[in-house]
């Protein structure tokens, strides 16, 4: 619905304020008028996209992403914005905005009249579908826990370019004391960027979008309301020495963020619902303590009967599960397409089930031996390689790749061996997760699972290879891993290794526990999501329908595939190490590694310990409860 020309409205808050016209806010900003708009987020009313100097023009993503943003938020917002036509200067600068919300790079654009080349946190760019957008759409990743230098050099080539950079500069979602707004100090980085760059900041202060984590937000024609400030450019300060101008620059950064919050909240009166939340508070994570624990105590139920009682936020939380589940297994269904198998692909498979059906799991997944590996260990933080035991097609997966993350106490100490998920998006987590398991005392390695990261053949994505309706070469990926890390096993035994630790995700979990079957030196085995009913993995899972399809089409039934689960399959195999040392943890909300399935690997693995924890399958909360689950059974001492 388009504003009234001419017309003079009323807040919510009894605060006046002019809604103008297109032509008029167009007209207000050529005379230096207009600092207070009206943004109401529908097609008539949002700023013109036109070209200003320095400015680069929207490409066809670029457009495409405007005109989705403007239909997806058209009926659900009104904004409010004050001093936009701050940010229509020409030239290349720094746009530094609080953040709230995951939604504040899509409001800050749509008022916004340039473009905006945003940086984005890294763990986005591997996941396939969301990674080809942002970068559709120009944006680059930026590596929130340390100086990236390829950010930082493509950062200063588009500001020198006279583009507009985006940048939040909390690092991270805040909201509180946590918040530049309420006094938090500013993470260092953006001032010496503009000092380098010689361009300006300009300060942007949002409000209200948190307010879309809640459900009632989304109904249609709700109009949420949204608050947003721009500042006065802020100098990079050449003609000063580089220390000082940079301490001024933080300082009236700061300045500027308190003394724009303090404006919004004057100007539209906001109440202490308007101001930034979290958003499980926003999701309506509201509890009472006795209440959450007597949910969290009680044994979890699955089936339809489960929600009958449930608090509102498991019901939210299985709702973004699922949702996330869903947008994952479309993506892995996306590129399965590319995967079509060849015509004589049955006689192949029967082929090889009649090669591997005499061979138990210890010869299947025995390992050449080979003693160049421990002499390539050391005391250092760095990257080990070598031949695999297993060629393959690929070139760039022949060879074997483990990140090293020595403690303190050398190669003595037990070893924790962290094993990725299927199209695992980033090692930035694993890196922390190695930082921490060095402060207890324990030595990390992140190994490369076949197809993933620095294994990846030219022109695919990260583990598109592992898993597809090439059915020889998935379980020769399975093989491929379990021997590797038997390799990497011994050659830790020979600088003095003794005990080890796996904690694995997903595909990797998959790896863990058929390591686990032919490995018995173990402190912990943790499977995170396993992946342990291979039939359902195959022929039910919703991200492997296209491979289902390419399967039937190749006359390949689920009864000749069956014959190779001896050897792939968790659940047709023993443990070599002690049960009660193998953690199993499953997600509530999980479609792919379904809590049931697991539940019956528990059982069967009788000893083991089965942990649930409320996510689906892609989630973060999992490793957290793990480690510290892991911790609270004394299987991390040193």
């Amino acid at each position: 619905m388009a504003p009234v020309p001419n017309s003079t409205r009323t807040s919510k808050k009894g605060s006046p304020y002019l809604t103008l016209s297109l032509r008029e806010r167009q007209t207000a900003t050529a005379a230096g008028e207009g600092n207070l708009g009206h943004y109401p987020f529908s097609h008539s009313a949002l700023p013109s996209r036109v070209a200003q100097p320095g400015s680069v023009p929207r490409n066809f993503a670029n457009r495409t992403a405007a005109l989705s943003i403007r239909l997806l938020f058209g009926p659900l917002t009104r904004i409010h914005a004050l001093h936009a036509e701050n940010a229509s200067q020409p030239g290349g600068f720094l746009l530094a905005a609080n953040h709230i919300s995951h939604f504040d790079p899509f409001i800050i654009s749509s008022i916004v009249r340039r473009k905006i080349d945003w940086m984005a946190m890294a763990e986005f760019f591997p996941v396939p579908v969301l990674g080809l957008f942002l970068r559709a759409v120009d944006a680059f990743p930026a590596d929130r826990d340390r100086a990236d230098r390829k950010t930082i050099r493509t950062a200063i080539e588009r500001l020198k370019l006279g583009r507009i950079v985006g940048i939040f500069p909390e690092g991270g979602i805040r909201h509180g004391a946590r918040s530049l707004l309420e006094g938090a100090p500013l993470r260092p980085g953006i001032s010496t960027l503009a000092h380098i760059a010689g361009v300006p900041i300009l300060p942007c202060v949002i409000v209200g979008t948190d307010r879309f984590y809640a459900k009632k937000s989304w109904l249609p024609y709700r109009r949420t309301a949204i608050w947003l400030a721009f500042g006065e450019p802020i100098s990079c300060g050449l003609d000063m020495e580089k220390f000082k101008a940079r301490e001024r620059i933080d300082d009236q950064l700061v300045a500027a963020f308190k003394n724009l919050y303090a404006e919004l909240k004057e100007q539209f009166q906001l109440t202490a619902d308007d101001l930034p939340h979290s958003p499980q508070e926003r999701f309506g994570v509201r509890r009472s303590r006795d209440r959450a624990t007597a949910f969290e105590s009680s044994p979890p139920r699955i089936g339809p009967a489960a929600d009958a009682d449930t608090p509102t936020h498991f019901k939210m939380a299985r709702f973004r599960a699922t949702a996330v589940d869903s947008a994952m297994c479309a993506s892995m269904n996306l590129l399965q397409a590319r995967h079509r198998l060849p015509a004589r692909s049955r006689e192949e498979m029967e082929r090889y089930i009649e090669r591997c059906e005499r061979l138990t799991a210890q010869e299947f997944y025995a390992p050449p031996p080979n003693g160049e590996i421990a002499d390539k260990i050391d005391h250092r933080l760095g990257t080990i390689s070598w031949r695999s035991p297993i060629e393959t097609a690929f070139p760039a997966n022949n060879i074997a790749r483990v990140d090293l993350f020595p403690s303190p106490h050398g190669w003595n100490a037990p070893t924790v061996l962290m094993l990725h998920a299927l199209l695992s998006a980033t090692r930035i987590g694993y890196r922390r997760w190695a930082a921490h398991f060095n402060a207890l005392g324990w030595n990390a390695c992140f190994v490369h699972l076949p197809y993933h990261y620095s294994r990846v053949p030219r022109g695919y994505w990260n583990g598109e290879l592992a898993i597809t309706a090439n059915l020889i070469r998935n379980a020769e990926g399975l093989r491929q891993g379990v021997m590797e890390l038997r390799q990497l096993k011994a050659a830790l035994r020979q600088r003095g290794g003794a005990e080890f630790g796996v904690l694995g995700t997903s595909y990797g979990g998959w790896v863990g526990a058929l390591l686990a079957m032919v490995e018995r030196d173990f402190r912990f085995v943790a499977l995170m999501a396993p992946i342990v009913n291979v039939e359902h993995a195959i022929w039910e899972n919703p991200g492997t329908r296209l491979m289902r399809h390419h399967l039937r089409r190749a006359k390949i039934e689920p009864e000749l595939v069956a014959q190779h689960f001896h050897l792939s399959s968790r659940a047709h195999n023993e443990p070599l190490c002690e049960r009660e040392r193998i953690l199993f943890v499953a997600g509530e909300y999980d479609s792919i590694a379904r809590v049931s399935d697991i539940e019956v690997s528990h059982q069967k693995w009788r000893g083991s310990e089965l942990l649930r924890v409320a996510q689906g399958h892609f989630g973060y909360r999992m490793m957290h409860e793990t480690v510290k689950r892991l911790e609270e059974r004394g299987s991390l001492k040193t």
